[in-house]
C-alpha cells in the first residue's frame, strides 16, 4: 500500500490537535473495525486489504458487525472498536454524549435509502404519512432522512408516530403491516422493495443532502496516526475498485453478508463509494443535521461538529 493514496485524504479546516506526544504510534496487535451489511468496508474485508498491508507489521484485522450506528460508536466510544463507519446521524448523537470518537473520512450518499411503504398503501405522497405509524432505528441516518422528509411536507416530527426499530426487526414489522412505512438504508431498503412488497415514496436525495462518514475512537487515532492513515488509504483503494466494479461488489457483499445476490445488485448499482476528507462543505451539511436535531430536543445541547474533525496531520 503507498503512503501517497492517502496524502489527497487530508481534512481542510479540522480542528483535534495532536500534542507532540500523541504523534508517537503506540504499538497494537490488533485493530478492530466496525461495520454493517453495506459498503466498503464489506469490500475492504473481502479483499483482505488490511490483513495484506498490516501483517507486515504484525498486526491483525478483527471485523465486529453491527446491525447500526449507534451501537457501533457506543463501542467505538468506549474502545472496543477502533474504527468503523456509520451515516450522518450516530455521531450527532454521540458527540452530544460526549463519546471519545472523530471524523476521519466521508462519503457522500447519492442514493440507497429513503422511506418505503408497502405497494399496495394509499400513502401516495409525503403529506400521506401524517398520522401514521413509521418505523426506523433511533438515531441512525435514517432517523435524519425521515425528519427532513416530513419538513419538506410541513410536517412536524409530532405528526407521526414514531416507531424505533433496528433494521432486523423492521423489516418483519413492515412485512406483516405492524408499521405502515419505513424509514432505511441499503441493503435493507433494497430488502424492501425485492422482498418485502415495498414501494419507494421518497428516495432521500429528493429531500437533503446526506453523508456517510468513517469515524475513529479518539485516543486511537491519535496515539497511532499512521495505522489510521493507512487504514483510510486501504478503504479508499477498496472504495475506486468498487466504483468500477459492481457486479462483483453485489457479488463480494452477498458472500460475505449473506443477503441474497439480487438485493446486493440493487444496492450495489446505486451506490456512491468514493471516500474523502471531511470537507468545509460537508462540516455544514453535518452541522445543520445536528442544529435540527438539537431543535427538536433529540440531542440535549447543542454541539459543534468541526470539534471533533480529526486533522490528519503530517509528520
Amino acid at each position: 500500500m503507498k503512503r501517497r493514496e492517502f496524502l489527497g485524504l487530508s481534512v481542510a479546516g479540522a480542528v483535534v490537535a495532536l500534542s507532540p506526544g500523541a504523534r508517537a504510534q503506540a504499538p497494537v496487535k490488533e485493530i478492530r473495525i466496525g461495520y454493517q451489511k453495506t459498503g466498503v468496508l464489506v469490500i475492504t474485508r473481502q479483499q483482505a486489504i488490511l490483513e495484506k498491508h498490516f501483517a507486515a507489521k504484525q498486526i491483525a484485522i478483527k471485523w465486529i458487525e453491527f446491525t447500526s450506528g449507534p451501537p457501533l460508536l457506543e463501542a467505538m466510544s468506549t474502545g472496543s472498536v477502533d474504527l468503523g463507519a456509520v451515516g450522518d446521524s450516530p455521531p450527532i448523537f454521540a458527540q452530544a454524549a460526549n463519546a471519545n470518537i472523530v471524523y476521519v473520512a466521508a462519503s457522500p450518499i447519492t442514493n440507497g435509502q429513503g422511506i418505503l411503504v408497502p405497494a399496495s398503501s394509499t400513502i401516495r405522497t409525503i403529506a400521506d404519512l401524517k398520522g401514521k405509524r413509521i418505523g426506523f432505528a433511533k438515531g441512525t441516518s435514517a432517523h435524519n432522512v425521515l425528519i427532513a422528509t416530513l419538513e419538506k411536507a410541513g410536517l412536524t416530527y409530532a405528526d407521526i408516530t414514531p416507531v424505533y426499530l433496528s433494521p432486523p426487526d423492521a423489516g418483519p414489522a413492515f412485512a406483516n403491516g405492524s408499521i405502515e412505512a419505513w424509514a432505511i438504508w441499503d441493503p435493507y431498503f433494497a430488502i424492501g422493495e425485492k422482498k418485502q412488497n415495498g414501494r419507494i415514496l421518497i428516495n432521500a436525495y429528493e429531500v437533503a443532502k446526506t453523508n456517510s462518514f468513517y469515524l475513529a475512537n479518539r485516543d486511537f487515532a491519535n496515539t497511532n496516526v499512521q495505522h489510521t492513515r493507512d487504514i483510510i488509504a486501504g478503504l479508499a483503494e477498496a472504495a475506486r475498485w468498487a466504483e468500477g466494479n459492481r457486479d462483483a461488489v453485489a457479488t463480494a457483499l452477498a458472500a460475505v453478508t449473506g443477503v441474497p445476490l439480487e438485493v446486493q445488485t440493487v444496492a450495489a448499482n446505486r451506490a456512491s463509494f468514493a471516500i474523502g476528507p471531511v470537507t468545509e462543505a460537508i462540516i455544514d451539511t453535518q452541522q445543520a443535521v445536528a442544529d435540527r436535531f438539537f431543535k427538536l430536543g433529540l440531542i440535549p445541547k447543542p454541539i459543534v461538529v468541526r470539534d471533533i474533525v480529526w486533522r490528519n496531520t503530517q509528520t
